[in-house]
């Protein structure tokens, strides 16, 4: 039974116990991000996952010390190995978490990360995200009004690719009979027959898949006639393990085991289906066994035109980046601007002044949206321009581009500092997540630098103030 507990009293620095005397910093960065974390609203989130209420077994870890982890993994880009060992030699982590006195030895094993983010979805980090905006953003004396308008919203779309291999055709056929050859040994176990397992020669289709796989550049024909003997024998496989399982009782196979053996048959059926009509799209194709949630994420870069992961889209309002949308499945960002929009006016009070985009989100409902509530949505005019317009919407233009940079360098620290560009949980739930929490520690680490600068700004107006008042 979890015990949930206050966190409005937040433990002073003076109250952490060192092993070694002395006292913690508070100029220290997790010090002071202790103070900004909403740990009330996190409480009440975590402890919604606990619906037992039987007072026997394990009291489970603290929301702190759960959402803290996972925290301090997705702002030092660790694995949840590392995470774990660098929490049990910081005292700052250990203070970040909520204990009271540093301890050598880990708090929790490291399979528990796993469990962590099964106990906060992306939904939830978007919450406390959002609460986090508010934090630094307190509402002001005056409010704009609601025909007002004020403020920049700058929108973009980016992918967070899986840790997976680039799939193709033949290894992904490959490793599926390779799985379901497993499953028939292990039913295998439960029956009563002899002799050969499968109806085909095992290593004769192994050597068969390695023929081409190992080819440096294989040609179209070889490549094509390897994966239909595969996709042969997949579905030679799948007919045996249909005959002995109904010689065996059901529980010869785990519910994973299951779960796997209908994603082949599916992966089966897709590529039955494109190799007899190779030019018709396959809706929600599966790319990967042990993620069958991935899906190709078309973007049409240079560098990958083809990325397989989650697609999120992403808004940038003073620097602070939300998730307005997160999928698996790939969708038009442009859909998303209206949904944006309002949520801006819900944070704020006001519709934008600006809404910049690229030309994705220039369709005509967008458009129109925007015009009747007096949003200029960046990009030309429409219709003929004229003279004067030309060399003023130029200008407009560079300034918009110059302002939009904003996004494409926080989808770049997202990505190269944070992680972003290969999510390690393999879970469809639990990647999401992870690309969430992403999204959190790099507005934490924004809102620490805006809390800097501001006392930075007002050190050097007491300095100008003195100087002033000696003169």
């Amino acid at each position: 039974m979890y015990r949930k507990e206050s966190q409005r009293l937040q433990m002073r620095i003076d109250d952490f116990i060192l092993p070694f005397g002395g006292k913690l910093s508070a100029e220290n960065r997790w010090v002071k991000l202790a103070k900004l974390m909403p740990w009330d609203m996190i409480e009440d989130i975590y402890a919604e996952k606990f619906k037992n209420d039987k007072p026997d077994g394990n009291i489970p870890i603290s929301s702190r010390a759960a959402f803290g982890a996972l925290h301090i993994r997705g702002d030092g880009k660790f694995s949840d190995e590392m995470t774990v060992g660098n929490i049990a030699e910081n005292p700052y982590l250990q203070y970040f978490l909520g204990y009271k006195e540093f301890q050598t030895e880990p708090p929790f094993d490291v399979s528990m990360m796993t469990h962590f983010r099964k106990r906060f979805t992306a939904e939830d980090i978007r919450k406390i995200n959002e609460e986090l905006f508010r934090r630094m953003n307190p509402p002001k004396n005056d409010p704009p009004s609601s025909d007002e308008n004020k403020g920049t919203l700058i929108l973009d779309a980016t992918a967070a690719p899986g840790d997976v291999s680039y799939p193709t055709d033949l290894l992904l056929l490959n490793e599926c009979r390779e799985n379901v050859e497993k499953l028939i040994d292990v039913v295998w176990e439960h029956s009563k027959k002899h002799g050969h397992k499968t109806s085909y020669n095992r290593k004769k289709a192994r050597k068969q898949y390695l023929k081409v796989a190992k080819q440096r550049k294989p040609k179209r024909k070889a490549i094509k006639y390897a994966v239909t003997g595969q996709l042969d024998y997949v579905e030679r496989s799948l007919s045996d393990i249909d005959k002995l399982l109904l010689q065996v009782p059901e529980n010869a196979l785990t519910d994973r085991q299951k779960e796997r053996l209908e994603v082949i048959r599916e992966v089966a059926r897709q590529q039955r289906k494109h190799a007899e009509n190779p030019m018709e799209s396959i809706p929600d194709r599966i790319v990967n066994l042990r993620q069958s949630h991935i899906r190709p994420i078309v973007r049409g870069k240079a560098g990958a035109p083809v990325e397989f992961g989650q697609k999120l889209a992403f808004s940038v309002v003073d620097g602070f980046t939300f998730i307005e949308k997160q999928s698996f499945d790939n969708f038009n960002e442009g859909i998303t601007l209206q949904e944006s929009v309002q949520k801006y006016r819900e944070r704020h009070g006001c519709w934008p002044e600006a809404v910049l985009a690229d030309t994705i989100y220039r369709t005509r409902d967008n458009i129109k949206f925007c015009k009747e509530r007096g949003i200029r949505l960046s990009g030309p005019r429409l219709g003929r321009p004229k003279k004067e317009e030309i060399e003023a919407d130029r200008e407009q233009a560079y300034r918009d581009s110059c302002e939009r940079n904003m996004v494409e360098s926080r989808n770049g620290i997202a990505k190269r500092r944070y992680g972003l560009n290969r999510i390690l949980a393999y879970l469809e739930n639990t990647a999401q997540t992870e690309a969430a929490f992403v999204v959190l520690a790099m507005n934490a680490a924004h809102a620490l630098r805006v809390l800097l600068r501001h006392f930075m700004e007002t050190v050097s107006g007491r300095v100008r103030v003195v100087q002033f008042v000696g003169i």
